[in-house]
């Protein structure tokens, strides 16, 4: 008798992927085990140490050199979305060992909609306003509210995301300035903005939002030197990636009152650990990495790890292939 390939699922946090495809195939002609919780490490390792194949669902499962290096098995591994910063391809590629991916669904969308989210609830001080209401009183004489409409909104990064909040900004009556590396004045007015540097984009902006892709030369690009030279009023956002900002400096930022605030959605370590000081900083807002957490998405994901888990086990054309 022939051996079902072992398959292993990871990171389904929501508990969704089974909810939006068929899953009946893989259940008959694969040994197939899907984990939610997230695992890293020596845990990660002994769930997946026997693996033919694996799934992974976003950034939740760091695969690096060493944890590949112990994978003997694994003949084939996928992710959800279009790419992943906790994966090191390269060390599969080295091994020949092929890779696929999801598309990635409306995240861009989800993600700008998130941003502004953070941004009005931030500088509108919806937490403590909500907290007033629910512990019996009312407006205070210091519940004068700031206004967006003229402020100077600083986005760094001019991407999809990016982009869709510069639009967004105009609406509001903000002035729009960009910076990243490779910023031209042309892509920047293209988005009715201006590219200025990235000192005086942190320097001038009351809103400063962070659209990078986390890559080397953008890893750590705000830590204590940026943060000091920010606005005693600014909110910085960020709903990319946590490895932009160095988040020990950003925490002793906040207490020194500069910038005034944070918005932050994503976080070196998920879920965050429950005795992290980001949870109770009092000028930081938190959300729990909701980026792209929206039904539209997971029901992409799942037909996509299903389809190409399918396609793996019949032998054909992996449908979204990856290749870094």
């Amino acid at each position: 008798m022939t051996q079902l390939p072992n398959i292993v699922i990871l990171g389904d946090y929501e508990r969704a992927l089974r909810r939006f495809s068929q899953w009946d195939k893989l259940d008959q002609e694969a040994k197939l085990t899907i984990y939610h919780e997230p695992l890293r490490d020596e845990a990660l390792y002994q769930v997946v140490k026997d693996a033919d194949a694996i799934a992974i669902v976003r950034d939740r499962s760091p695969f690096n050199e060493a944890m590949i290096a112990r994978l003997p098995k694994l003949k084939f591994l996928m992710f959800t979305g279009e790419r992943n910063g906790t994966l090191d391809a390269a060390a599969l590629v080295s091994r020949n060992i092929p890779m696929g991916c999801t598309p990635g669904g409306p995240s861009k969308e989800t993600t700008a909609e998130l941003t502004w989210a953070l941004i009005l609830g931030a500088s509108k001080n919806l937490i403590k306003q909500n907290r007033l209401i629910s512990n019996g009183g009312w407006r205070d004489e210091l519940s004068l509210l700031p206004m967006l409409s003229g402020e100077r909104l600083g986005i760094m990064g001019l991407g999809a995301i990016g982009s869709r909040v510069a639009r967004v900004a105009k609406a509001f009556g903000m002035e729009v300035v960009v910076w990243s590396p490779r910023m031209t004045p042309e892509r920047a007015a293209s988005e009715n903005a201006t590219s200025v540097s990235l000192n005086e984009l942190l320097s001038t902006s009351k809103i400063i939002t962070m659209h990078l892709v986390a890559g080397p030369g953008t890893k750590g690009i705000i830590s204590a030197d940026q943060l000091a030279l920010m606005r005693s009023d600014a909110i910085l956002v960020n709903t990319s990636r946590s490895a932009l900002i160095n988040m020990s400096d950003l925490l002793k930022a906040l207490k020194a009152g500069r910038p005034g605030q944070a918005a932050v959605d994503v976080f070196d370590v998920e879920p965050l650990p429950n005795n992290d000081p980001l949870r109770n900083t009092p000028n930081l807002l938190v959300t729990p990495h909701l980026g792209f957490i929206a039904e539209p998405i997971f029901e992409i994901f799942s037909k996509g790890i299903t389809e190409t888990l399918e396609a793996w086990i019949d032998q054909r054309a992996i449908p979204h292939p990856f290749k870094p």
